[in-house]
This record gives structure tokens, sequence and C-alpha cells, in this order.
């Protein structure tokens, strides 16, 4: 008998969409059916990379004509919404890379008509599947941290403003290093402490270099600063219904040592960090600074990124659970929301 395969299609062809076929193809119950994308460049160089055999400039065409399984969303955010929910209402379980969406609105819609489809919804948050997450997370489930009480979330580039695609606009990607870098580190960080459900954001954002032209030597010289409408720092901070707190920096351009890339975790009975991953905790009269002595890496179990598309097709394919719900999504983009909102309102915001 011929082993199963899950049909996917891809909307949007550029550099996270190779990113997807370059982990499906490593899988052998996954068939690349099918791409959609604006660009017929892109599509041309992957259509060959990967051998997929059917390429569209119309997404719904593809959707009406291939009829997949399921769908890679790899769009730039302002288009998640309107495409995953067409691909769900054709009858495809949908990955949507993060953030979910634009808004918290438009993310609502979405969990709407996967509920609505009876199809399956997952958000491409990959920091969770990281050895180093899983090894925080069951400290704190065990109940070694005690109550978390604080997370610092820390998302940081000196200056790595992006020199390609439309990350400086915020007409098509709802904002800057907040909801691009900082949800992933945001993401993994509200995962390990227990997924709690946030109530109340405040927050400032900022643009001092984006906008400007630049001839600093950096590792992304020359990008549109006449068109750059994001932050270029943002910071916040968020309350939760369980008494927790998150604060938050994300920044693309930052006067800073280096590069930051790290959440710190502190609770009433210890505390960790993800980078390098350390627990604190007290021990027979004694402040005790611990370190697992091994960790899987990447030669031994793959990418993080490759475990979140494995995950997603054991999840659509044969009904195993999902580690990144469309419901984590939306708390998450409710938390951008909440600070992008009381950084125009220049007060703390309710989250609902």
């Amino acid at each position: 008998m011929a082993k199963k395969k899950l049909r996917v299609a891809f909307i949007g062809a550029g550099g996270i969409a190779g990113t997807h076929m370059r982990e499906y193809s490593k899988m052998d119950d996954v068939e690349m059916v099918a791409m959609a994308d604006i660009s017929t460049a892109g599509m041309e160089r992957l259509g060959d990379e990967y051998g997929i055999p059917d390429a569209f400039t119309d997404y719904k065409a593809m959707l009406r004509k291939i009829k997949p399984d399921a769908v890679s969303v790899c769009t730039p955010n302002g288009l998640h919404a309107e495409t995953s929910i067409a691909a769900l209402r054709a009858g495809a379980d949908v990955l949507v890379e993060k953030p979910l969406a634009m808004s918290a609105r438009e993310g609502q819609r979405m969990l709407d008509a996967a509920k609505k489809a009876n199809q399956k919804l997952v958000i491409g948050f990959q920091q969770r599947f990281d050895p180093k997450a899983q090894f925080v997370k069951n400290a704190v489930d065990s109940g070694r941290m005690g109550k978390v009480l604080y997370g610092r979330v820390q998302a940081l580039r000196r200056r790595g403003i992006p020199n390609w695609g439309v990350f400086g606009r915020k007409d098509l990607q709802g904002g800057g290093p907040l909801i691009d870098i900082g949800v992933h580190v945001l993401e993994v960080t509200h995962y390990v402490m227990g997924s709690p459900r946030p109530v109340a954001a405040s927050g400032n954002v900022y643009t001092y270099l984006g906008n400007k032209k630049s001839n600093v030597a950096c590792q992304w010289p020359n990008w549109d600063h006449k068109s750059y409408t994001v932050e270029d720092l943002a910071v916040g901070q968020i309350r939760f219904e369980n008494g927790a707190t998150i604060h938050i920096e994300s920044s693309f351009a930052a006067h800073i040592a280096k590069n930051i890339w790290n959440f710190q975790l502190m609770g009433e009975k210890g505390g960790a960090s993800w980078d390098p991953v350390q627990l604190y905790t007290d021990d027979n009269g004694y402040m005790i600074n611990s370190e697992p002595g091994w960790l899987p890496r990447n030669k031994d179990f793959g990418s993080i990124f490759g475990l979140k598309m494995r995950n997603f097709v054991d999840h659509s394919l044969h009904g195993k659970p999902t580690m990144a719900p469309a419901e984590h999504g939306l708390m998450v983009q409710k938390m951008l929301d909440g600070i992008y909102e009381s950084a125009e309102r220049g007060k703390e915001v309710a989250i609902r």
C-alpha cells in the first residue's frame, strides 16, 4: 500500500517559503503540489529547485484547481488573514507564519474560519521547539520555580534593519521589530510561563535611525529609509490574569553593545535564563546556578524550524497534537496590539 502523503501548497514564494520547502522536501509523507505568488521569478526558481509542478499568480485559482490538503502561508503580514481564511474555506489545513495577522481582530476571524470549516490552523512559532526552551518549560511545569512572577524579553539588534522585503512598511507589516523579531522571544517566554491570559499592556515606540539615510557600516546597509514607517525600538509591559508580568525590549537599531536574543524568568522559588540556559534556585542553604549537562543540538534532531514543520505535518496528516495552536498566536497578537495601542494613546490599555 502506498504511504499516505500530505499534499501541500504555498501562498507566497519569498525567502520564508523556500525555508518551508526545504524542510518539507526532507519528509517522505509530504508532496509539494503548487504555489502562488504575484512574482513569477521567485516561483520559477523554487519550482526548479524543489520540483513543484504548478505555479499560479492567483492564489484563489490555485486553491480551486489544486485543492491541497494543507497550505503554508508565507506572505507579508498584511495578507495572512485574507489568504489563510481562503485556504481554510477551501478545505485546507493552514500553517501561517508569525505573527498570526496584522491585528487580533483579523486573527479572531482566522480562528473563527478554521472552526467553521473544521480545519486546523497552526501558527509558525518555532522557538518553543528549542531544547533550551523545553528545558526551562519543564522546570516551570514541575514546580521548581514556583509561581512565575516576571519575564524579561529581549530581541535587540544594534543595527539590523532589513534591506529586503517590506519590513520597514507599517501598512504591510503592522509594525517593526516588535511584530517581526520581538514576537519570537515574546511567544516562547509566554509559552514557558504556561500561556497565561493577558489583561493589560503599556508601551512606547521610537523611530530615530531607520527613516534616515545612513553611511554606518552594518550587516544590512542601504535599507529604503524613504519608505520606512515602523519603529526602531519598542518597549512594553504586559500584565496577566494570574498577576505575572512580562517586559519586552525589541529593536532593529539601538545603541547597545551587541545583539541580544534572550529571556529571563523570575519566580517565587527560582529563576531561569534561556541563553545561556540556566536555573537559579536555593538548595541546602546555598544559592545555586545549574545548567543541563547535555541538550540535543541541531545535528541530533534537526533544526527548530524543521521540528515546527514536522509537528504541523503530524498534526494535519496524522492527528497528533500541535505545539503551536492558533489560540496561542491570538494571545500573542493581543499583546502586540496592546503595546502599539498604548504607545499611540500614551497610557495603559486593557486587553479583552
